[in-house]
């Protein structure tokens, strides 16, 4: 038995319809980014918010003032191009590459590849209880959190629980 410490939230993540992983240890504070970013009313609101674990997609690198985005215009986190285009935040399930080991990974995990984002690995639903009992074996603590998981994935950002 390894000694793992690692702590690793997972659920179902909705957009993939597979299960997804994330360190659990950033994971909400990554949702919390979100979250802010969600919550701006102005351009100028959603430029200012900081991101520790993300990179900021209505930042001033991407939108400045005068190209259209002044900072007392409405600020709608869906019409933000990385957001429309589903570039961000990535995709939760490419992160079970770096978070299982890769004999779990080959024995719960399908790679697929998709055309503008990447490759993810696809878990499925049916391997929950197998998997996560594997995880624990090694050490790992696991949580299950759909709306979490499904929050960093950013699943429907226009709902009042983002």
């Amino acid at each position: 038995m390894t000694t793992q410490h690692q702590h690793l939230v997972y659920g179902h993540a909705t957009a993939h319809d597979c299960l997804a992983l994330a360190d659990a240890g950033t994971a909400t504070e990554e949702a919390a980014e979100i979250r802010a970013l969600a919550a701006a009313r102005t351009w100028g609101e959603a430029r200012q918010v900081r991101m520790t674990h993300l990179w900021n997609p209505a930042g001033p690198e991407y939108h400045e003032p005068e190209d259209g985005y002044a900072d007392d215009k409405p600020f709608t986190i869906n019409e933000v191009g990385a957001v429309e285009d589903g570039t961000w935040p990535r995709m939760i399930t490419e992160r079970a590459f770096t978070l299982l080991p890769q004999d779990l990974q080959d024995r719960y995990g399908k790679r697929q590849v998709t055309v503008h984002d990447g490759d993810y690995l696809e878990i499925a639903v049916a391997g929950e209880g197998e998997l996560v009992a594997e995880l624990r074996a090694l050490g790992y603590e696991v949580t299950r959190d759909d709306a979490l998981i499904n929050l960093l994935d950013g699943f429907d950002l226009s709902s009042p629980a983002a």
